[in-house]
């Protein structure tokens, strides 16, 4: 395991920006609120308010939350990787220590806008912290391990736990609350989806004139391959070679930026890709 000080020292300051930014959330919106967030956080504030509630303790949020990662974090180091899982350690540590020192504040009284505020933070975070390649913990090392080493749809799965942790929580402190916390995870789940592309694929269909110097270019920017398909256009009848290719999200600018360079005058189609079955290669996390 060997470290980059440019590129770790930008990772690190990802990690402290989203624990930080995660447990003034907790404090200001999550706790004014009386919601619960999905995953580990979520079943981490279940524990400390049914203890409040019906043991009388004041549990420490850190040492919950500590305990509720052992799990994920054991899969994210012997399936996932070291590196990655190491700056995800220090992510869930930093978020512990945050929310435990932190005060807990209120900005508004308006539970709908605590809802989508509260998510957008939330989403926003998490997003920060992926795109560094880490996580915050808890089922975002299960979702990553079932996607890339099981080829499994991780949604059903999240869904499952938060939906467990919904239902206890609406038990418990009443279904307002969880139906409002239905909106914060919604919310916090489109920004992730909208800010972090990296498990979404795109299909490229690039028209043009250097077929094999791009084909070349798209499997060093992403590792994956392309067809060469001989095509001829509508209008003036012209023999073309277009290349077809599915790539990530979050890679698919770069690949058409380059594209353009190297042949400014080539056609380029992208389109979202909804399902992709068979072999689809993911780089694997440090």
């Amino acid at each position: 395991m060997t470290f980059d000080a440019k590129k770790d020292g930008k990772r690190l300051l990802f990690v402290i920006i989203s624990a930080f930014g995660l447990a003034v959330n907790v404090n200001t919106f999550v706790s004014a609120g009386d919601l619960f967030p999905g995953g580990a956080m979520g079943l981490t504030i279940l524990i400390q308010r049914l203890a409040e509630r019906f043991l009388h303790l004041e549990l420490s949020y850190s040492v919950i939350n500590l305990l509720m990662n052992a799990i994920p974090v054991y899969i994210g180091f012997r399936f996932i990787g070291k590196k990655f899982t190491l700056f995800s350690c220090l992510c869930i540590v930093l978020t512990g220590l945050f929310t435990d020192l932190l005060p807990k504040t209120s900005m508004t009284d308006d539970i709908l806008l605590i809802s989508v505020f509260g998510g957008i933070i939330s989403g926003a975070m998490i997003a920060l912290c992926l795109s560094a390649n880490t996580t915050t913990g808890g089922t975002d090392f299960i979702g990553i391990y079932l996607s890339e080493k099981k080829g499994m749809d991780s949604f059903p799965v999240v869904l499952g736990l938060n939906s467990a942790i919904l239902i206890i929580a609406g038990y418990f402190f009443g279904w307002e609350r969880a139906l409002y916390s239905i909106i914060y995870q919604f919310v916090s789940t489109t920004v992730i989806h909208y800010l972090y592309r990296r498990y979404q694929q795109g299909t490229l269909f690039i028209v043009t004139e250097k077929p094999d110097e791009i084909a070349a270019e798209i499997y060093r920017i992403t590792g994956h391959g392309a067809t060469v398909v001989d095509v001829e256009g509508a209008h003036e009848h012209a023999r073309h070679k277009m290349l077809y290719s599915v790539v990530s999200r979050a890679e698919s600018n770069t690949v058409i930026a380059r594209a353009r360079e190297m042949d400014p005058a080539a056609f380029i189609n992208l389109i979202d890709t909804v399902r992709v079955s068979g072999r689809f290669y993911f780089r694997p996390e440090d």
